[in-house]
């Protein structure tokens, strides 16, 4: 039977579910992203004739090409239905440049959700592909390839080969260099608090010093603290006010993407990245065994808080029915989008309330239910009652001996009514709420009333640099600062990683050296292109753009103009971190000529002066004064095979590994290896490794002669059952720790302790508990 259409997805999760909502009379089909793009070899754009880009097949998709011309020729329409975004419009294009032929329908549609309902909406009223939208795409495709194609081999000449530059992960990237700038400027500065005892009939409570004069009180040091106390000694105290009024906390909007971003890293502890990921699939489509495969939640790229009418319908009887009326506002809750927010797409939301976290977790992975969870209660909170709270304010107030009036104030409040806050609170509010709800207990007092101060307690501060930031506080700012839009965060975030520009310690984002320098070539030389302004500028012309307002290619040469002066500028004066040396007072224990600062592949390290007569190299590091500290070599008792020489350890890219203590006269290296012989050559050993993408896995240290590895962690034990030399040592949330062998015929297993990495029963319940 002839087929009516075929119909072109990015996914292949994504084609599954649909082929599932439109049947057999459908071929669906995924391009597994982009089909085409600019060529890696060159720049692949040409500033002299009109910015026409050189779109190319991408080599690996040129098979997936060839399935899809194959399946259009069986139907006479097709179905663009790829991510309803710029990124989304530009494949379908490329797919239509691939696949137009005489007499052949295209279409364009949009799915919002991946469900039957919207599918078989969005099909039953195709669109046409959208000009402005492409062009949009378009215009910042080849902005970033302008920059990062133009600046990069510079950094390359300057720095060290292989870098890169990005027009706005370098912006991101100058954000927490400039903070780490401002940790390491900071001073801290001393700080006074007084805390006041205070009773009434024998009732006492407390209250902190607010105001000095009406001021802001200026307690510097110990010495200002005791004339503040001794001046209070034998001071009457008086209750000047007592204020009681309602206070009300509006829920906040269902999640556009940063917002999903930060709380889910605040949250729950989630990189950009993976939330985008669990997002994508939640989006696509879950099995959910006899329910069948449905998308849990709406588009996850957007910017707008707008939400269809019949959802919120949906979530107004789910209030009513679940936390009843006094929870429900008497008209649904109506939300502002920001200036620029792409009001064709909703918010993030979950596509249909009868499939609430609880009813599907067990199809869900953890990870995912818990975002899910998180969706579902924002969305749910969004449409409930504010929160209201009964806030009390004291302030009692006394002269002291300099006729200063000194004013403490005590403050609390108590939550008469949870409102939204039922279901879902903000991650700052959450960690605020212990100070923010907790009661006040006062003695029956009136204003004018007299009371006794029992006594005053000192606390000595200091004032604190501002905090580096984490995934959440640097989504945060990007998105204030209007630098990159919701769909590029993630790979914001992802690349300053991947490229070793930053690093994540704790949660929290540490520039590393070259990072820093790279920051610095780029401010000095480049200062529009790293400044946050000039990006969000950009930003909003490319939404000129996608709006119809503006022209690509007219955006497009007001910035290449002054940008390619800037460039032979720079190629000119940026400084070579190459070829500099910076002069330090260390003398070089070899020949007693002064130690220089180099930079290498690995960063920057201390160089003789006297080089090439004398070669002597040494690491070192600055301390908190900025003074060098030459870091001694840690020597092993292993030799290099070539030379003979003690082998030290170092720090690479990929972690430690062990270098010949002649360096840079002999330039051999060698993983640190575990002890255990290699079984398979017996000549050598194993040795932990770690690939490009960060993964660990086990090795011979005599690759490439001999190609042994492992995922695994090795242990020297004999199988037991095949006599194999080694183990491996596995560890399962379900089996805990095991043994396996490593010869998948031989097929050995035992669990060698079941409870291994499990969190004892007491210490959940505790845990849960204390978290109750």
């Amino acid at each position: 039977m002839a087929k009516k259409a075929l119909v072109i997805v990015e996914s292949p999760s994504k084609a599954k579910t649909i082929q599932k909502y439109l049947g057999r009379d459908y071929i669906v089909k995924a391009s597994v992203g982009h089909i085409k793009d600019l060529p890696k070899s060159k720049l692949g754009v040409d500033p002299k004739k009109g910015f026409e880009p050189d779109y190319q097949v991408i080599p690996t998709k040129v098979k997936v090409i060839e399935e899809l011309k194959k399946a259009s020729k069986l139907v006479p329409e097709t179905y663009l239905a790829t991510d309803p975004d710029r990124e989304g419009e530009a494949i379908a294009w490329h797919i239509h440049e691939e696949l137009k032929a005489r007499g052949k329908k295209f279409h364009r549609v949009l799915f919002n959700a991946i469900t039957k309902p919207s599918v078989l909406e969005a099909m039953s009223h195709p669109q046409t592909l959208n000009t402005d939208k492409y062009h949009a795409q378009q215009a910042r495709r080849i902005l970033d390839r302008l920059v990062g194609y133009k600046i990069s081999p510079l950094l390359w000449d300057k720095v060290k080969r292989g870098i890169s530059a990005g027009r706005v992960q370098s912006v991101a990237l100058r954000l927490v260099v400039d903070r780490e700038t401002e940790i390491k400027a900071f001073k801290p500065e001393e700080y006074w608090d007084v805390e006041g005892t205070f009773s009434k009939g024998g009732v006492e409570f407390s209250a902190k010093l607010f105001k000095t004069d009406g001021k802001e009180p200026t307690l510097i040091n110990q010495t200002g603290v005791n004339e503040f106390l001794d001046a209070l000694k034998d001071a009457n105290w008086k209750i000047r006010s007592i204020e009681q009024k309602e206070r009300s906390r509006k829920p906040s909007p269902p999640f556009i993407t940063s917002k999903l971003q930060q709380e889910a890293a605040s949250k729950l502890g989630f990189s950009a990245k993976k939330t985008m990921t669990l997002a994508q699939r939640l989006y696509e489509g879950i099995d959910l065994g006899e329910i069948g495969t449905h998308g849990l939640i709406t588009y996850m790229r957007t910017d707008c808080v707008r939400t269809e009418p019949v959802a919120v319908q949906s979530a107004r009887e789910y209030i009513e029915a679940h936390y009843g009326k006094s929870h429900l506002p008497a008209e649904p809750n109506v939300y502002k989008s920001k200036k620029n927010a792409q009001e064709a797409h909703e918010a993030i939301r979950p596509t249909s309330l009868e499939y609430t976290p609880d009813r599907i977790q067990s199809y869900l992975e953890k990870d995912m239910y818990r975002l899910y969870q998180l969706i579902w209660n924002r969305f749910i909170s969004s449409q409930m009652n504010p929160a209201i709270y009964d806030q009390t304010a004291v302030d009692i107030v006394a002269k002291d001996r300099g006729g200063h009036e000194q004013q403490f104030r005590a403050t609390g409040s108590v939550l008469r009514f949870a409102g939204f806050t039922a279901v879902y609170l903000e991650g700052t509010e959450e960690s605020e709420g212990d100070s923010q709800d907790r009661a006040l207990k006062l003695p029956p007092i009136q204003e004018g009333d007299s009371v006794k101060n029992e006594k005053l307690d000192p606390s000595q501060h200091f004032t604190q640099p501002p905090p580096r930031y984490t995934d959440a506080s640097l989504i945060r700012d990007l998105e204030e600062k209007g630098i990159g839009r919701p769909s590029t965060y993630a790979s914001i975030l992802s690349n300053i990683q991947d490229r070793e520009y930053v690093e994540k310690r704790e949660g929290r984002y540490y520039p590393s050296e070259l990072g820093t320098v790279v920051t610095e070539l780029l401010v000095a030389s480049f200062p529009d292109i790293l400044n946050s302004e000039f990006t969000a500028s950009m930003e909003n012309q490319l939404d000129d753009i996608e709006g119809g307002t503006a022209d690509w290619k007219k955006t497009l040469g007001k910035f290449w103009k002054p940008f390619e002066k800037t460039l032979e500028t720079a190629k000119k004066q940026m400084k070579n971190i190459k070829q500099q040396e910076v002069p330090t007072d260390l003398e070089c224990d070899k020949c007693q000529h002064k130690f220089v600062i180099k930079w290498g592949k690995l960063g920057s390290f201390l160089a003789c002066s006297n080089y090439p007569d004398c070669k002597n190299t040494q690491d070192f590091k600055k301390d908190d004064q900025g003074i060098i500290v030459i870091v001694p070599k840690e020597f092993t008792d292993k030799k290099c095979e070539k030379c003979q020489k003690p082998l030290v350890v170092k720090n690479g890219k990929y972690g430690k590994f062990l270098a010949c203590s002649d360096y840079p006269n002999c330039k051999y290296t060698q993983a640190i290896t575990l002890g255990i012989p290699c079984p398979t050559c017996s000549v050598g050993e194993i040795a932990q490794k770690r690939s490009k993408y960060g993964r660990f896995f086990y090795s011979c240290n005599k690759w490439p002669n001999c190609n042994f590895a492992l995922w695994d962690k090795p242990i020297q034990q004999p199988c037991p059952q095949c006599k194999f030399a080694i183990l491996t040592e596995k560890i399962t949330k379900k089996a805990g720790l095991m043994h396996k062998c490593p010869q998948k015929e031989c097929g050995y297993m035992e669990v060698i302790d079941p409870n291994y990495g499990k969190v004892p029963m007491e210490a959940a319940e505790a845990k849960s508990g204390s978290a109750a």
